[in-house]
């Protein structure tokens, strides 16, 4: 791999074969190891120190910019999942997110723009094991906001779930 100082004149146009098959690896599932680093050292004939390094001046180069996981909910216990979007006076809104954004049972917390027709400037995704659950997660949430205006937008069905595959 070319240092980290020539990934930045440079770019992708300087990664190397290998480099790529990383990449594409790394934007795929990694699966459940103790050790995925060494797995996938094993699949580019590289060692799982040299694999790390790629991995540092990648993300030092901006090439990667953040790690993430897919989790799929359903299969992990929670089937009752639900976006929360709140109407929220503008003064109130960031420290309610802010709030919001501590709350264990809260994976995502998104501050957005009202369109016309939906006035809602706070978005809050959550995940609970049953519909009695998930009320009470919204019920201490409203608590929380103070808001009398939020609609529930309950999950029925998951279309995709996968991550973006990079040089296939």
């Amino acid at each position: 791999m070319a240092d980290s100082q020539t990934l930045m004149n440079n770019g992708p146009d300087s990664l190397t074969p290998s480099d790529k098959k990383l990449i594409n690896l790394l934007s795929g599932d990694l699966g459940l190891s103790p050790n995925p680093y060494a797995e996938l050292a094993d699949k580019l004939a590289l060692s799982e120190s040299e694999v790390i390094q790629k991995i540092k001046n990648m993300t030092e180069t901006g090439l990667i910019r953040r790690f993430g996981s897919v989790v799929v909910h359903q299969k992990s216990g929670f089937t009752a999942n639900a976006m929360i979007v709140w109407l929220l006076d503008e003064d109130n809104v960031d420290q309610t997110g802010e709030k919001f954004a501590c709350l264990p049972f809260v994976s995502h917390c998104y501050r957005r723009c009202p369109a016309p027709g939906w006035p809602y400037n706070l978005y809050t995704m959550i995940h609970a094991e049953n519909r009695d659950k998930l009320d009470n997660m919204v019920r201490q949430m409203a608590e929380l906001s103070r808001s009398k205006d939020w609609k529930v937008l309950e999950s029925l069905r998951e279309f995709k779930k996968e991550s973006l595959r990079l040089f296939t």
